[in-house]
This record gives structure tokens, C-alpha cells and sequence, in this order.
């Protein structure tokens, strides 16, 4: 699922006049070598055809497929520059294929770096590579059913990173708070980012049939990342890494570290043994003061430094904060207005 095999998805998406193409060919049970790029690399290693340079439409490629070599289009696939064109790719490149078709694809993807798409007449599959990728596309009813499983995990595992986030909260409030709670909310978050990650490759793969799973997930994953990184920044006592270093960090580990919430804890500056969770820690306030409304990121800045720590502001005086700058009487008053109505919310919440 890296960036590459996604970027190969979009352009073969369906709604793209490409795909569009590769389906004409599908339903009518042919087979085609269709070379998404004319480098010279590609030029070197292509023999007899013609040449075509004419603007791409899916029935032109479908009419120019049934003769038997290579098409070869422009890399952003907006032009045909050649037809029944030969391939003659280094026989020495390993393949795994069977085929003919399939074998070619494959080494001339790793000799060019160049997108192959190959469509098998005898199976109908649409298999694509590029450098040593290699992934076959799969019926459009398989991904969406994938994809809506995946968006019904992305809701459990949103549910129980709001209850985690809740609860890590409510113990700020009341200075309780230890590092089994915030690693906690910081591992909910990146399991539920997982998630998402693997729901964008659906997305890639299903192209113009995503909407409504995009507007699902979109709905779903609101602020989560903000406010993961902004338990970072309260906790965090790495002060080389910033709070996205350090969320990077932790998302390069395999599953099996993500359970392990002291490698969290450790990720985030804290050392200690077997009883390195139950440090007791205080937030310096920057999620907490985020959730007030009209109150700038400068501002909390200065409020941050000014205090601490979030203890120290929760119990600051009107007058106190009215001292801090970029803060007059007004504003003093609307933050303890606001960190009261929120700490009230938050007790409806814990107890529903």
C-alpha cells in the first residue's frame, strides 16, 4: 500500500477515460500490452508498429487493440503514440509470469520504470506493474464490499478512541493523569489512522464509485490527527522532535509494536522500567485550551508559557490570565467559561 501503488490506482481508477479503455477491452474478451509512458528507455526496446499521435479515447485504444503488439501512450496517458508495436524487453530481468503477455509486461516494467498494463484474454484480469510492483485489479463488487467492511472497523475504532480521548481528559481535569492514558489515546489514534490508510487504498482502487465511502470517512475521521498530535505536544518531553516527527516515528512501526504502550511512552521521552505507565503527568494545556472556541493558537501559546502546565491554568484567576498577553478581561472570562461548560460536557460524556 506504499505511495506508488496508490498513484498507480488513480491513474487506472474507474471514471478515468484509461479505465474506460481497459474495460471496452475486458467486455469484449480480448488481450492488450498497453505501455503508459514513451521515454527513450522505452523507445529503446520497442520494434516495428506505427506511429499514431493522436489524442487518447478509450475507443481508440479498444479499436487499437485488437491487433496483436504493444500500445504505447504518453505517461499521463492523454495521447497514443504508437500501435501493434513489438517489445523486446532484456531476457535476463526474472519474471514470475507464465504468459507471454504477462512476462513481457513485468520485465519491460522493471527495465523501464514505466507503467505496463497488461489484460489477460484467457482469465480477464487487468494486471499492472511498474518497477517491481505488481497488482491485479480486482472486481469493482469485491473492493466496495472491502471497503464498507473497513469503514465499519474505522466506527468501532473511532468510538473507542473518542471514550480513550474522553477519559484522558477527564483525568487532566482532575491532575490524574499517568502515561498509560495518554499512550492510550496516542495508540487508539494511530490504529484508527490505519485504518483510514487502508480505506484510501480502496478509495484509489474504486475511483469515481468512492463518493459516498469518501463522505463516510471524511465524517468519521474529523480532527482525528490534529488531535492526536496535540496529545503529543502536551506530553511530549523530546524537545529535537517535533509532535509530527514523533507521530511519524510511531506510524513506521509494525502492528506489533503499536500494542506495547511503553515503546509509546519511550517514543515520547519517558524512561523507566516495568512501571513506566503509571507516571503521573500533567498536559501543558495546548488540547484542552484548543477546544474553546475563538481562542488563537498565539494566544494559547502565550498561555502555555505563561503557566506551565494545564493544573496551573485551570486554576488561574480572571486576573491572572488577563495578565497574560494577547488576552484582555474578555477573553479571561471566556476561557474559564469555556474550560467550565467543557468540563461539565465531559462529565455528561464519561457518564452516558
Amino acid at each position: 500500500m506504499d505511495d506508488r501503488l496508490l498513484n498507480i490506482l488513480r491513474q487506472v481508477a474507474p471514471g478515468t477515460p484509461l479505465r474506460e479503455g481497459l474495460e471496452h477491452i475486458l467486455r469484449s474478451e480480448n488481450g492488450a500490452l498497453i505501455v503508459v509512458g514513451d521515454s527513450e528507455r522505452v523507445r529503446e526496446i520497442a520494434e516495428g508498429g506505427f506511429v499514431v499521435n493522436a489524442d487518447f479515447s478509450p475507443a481508440r485504444l479498444y479499436e487499437l487493440a485488437k491487433m496483436d503488439g504493444a500500445i504505447i501512450l504518453t505517461e499521463d496517458a492523454k495521447r497514443i503514440v504508437a500501435a501493434n508495436t513489438q517489445l523486446v524487453p532484456d531476457l535476463n530481468i526474472p519474471s514470475s509470469e507464465t504468459g507471454i503477455r504477462h512476462r513481457t509486461a513485468e520485465r519491460v516494467a522493471k527495465q523501464t520504470g514505466t507503467l505496463v498494463i497488461s489484460i489477460s484474454q484467457r482469465r480477464g484480469v487487468i494486471t499492472v506493474y511498474k518497477g517491481s510492483t505488481k497488482y491485479v485489479l480486482r472486481d469493482l463488487e469485491v473492493v466496495l464490499a472491502k471497503a464498507n467492511q473497513a469503514v465499519q472497523t474505522l466506527e468501532k475504532y473511532r468510538a473507542v478512541l473518542s471514550q480513550a480521548m474522553v477519559n484522558l481528559t477527564v483525568l487532566e481535569f482532575e491532575d490524574a493523569a499517568t502515561l498509560l492514558e495518554v499512550t492510550k489515546a496516542i495508540q487508539r489514534t494511530e490504529t484508527t489512522l490505519r485504518v483510514v490508510k487502508e480505506i484510501e487504498f480502496y478509495i484509489c482502487e474504486l475511483g469515481s464509485e468512492s463518493r459516498l465511502i469518501v463522505m463516510q470517512v471524511e465524517e468519521l475521521i474529523s480532527n482525528v490527527r490534529e488531535e492526536g498530535l496535540l496529545v503529543i505536544k502536551d506530553y511530549s518531553v523530546v524537545k529535537e522532535k517535533t509532535p509530527e516527527d514523533i507521530l511519524e516515528v510511531i506510524g513506521s512501526w509494525p502492528a506489533e509494536d503499536i500494542l506495547d504502550l511503553s515503546l509509546i511512552a519511550r517514543a515520547l521521552g519517558y524512561s523507566g522500567g516495568t512501571g513506566i505507565l503509571d507516571q503521573s503527568v500533567s498536559p501543558r494545556g495546548y488540547r484542552i485550551l484548543s477546544r474553546i472556541p475563538r481562542l488563537p493558537l498565539p494566544v494559547i501559546e502565550n498561555i502555555v508559557k505563561t503557566f506551565g502546565n494545564f493544573n496551573r491554568i485551570l486554576q488561574a484567576s480572571v486576573e491572572e490570565l488577563d495578565n497574560v498577553e494577547g488576552i484582555g478581561e474578555a477573553r479571561a472570562r471566556l476561557i474559564k467559561e469555556g474550560l467550565k461548560r467543557y468540563w461539565n460536557e465531559l462529565l455528561q460524556e464519561r457518564y452516558r
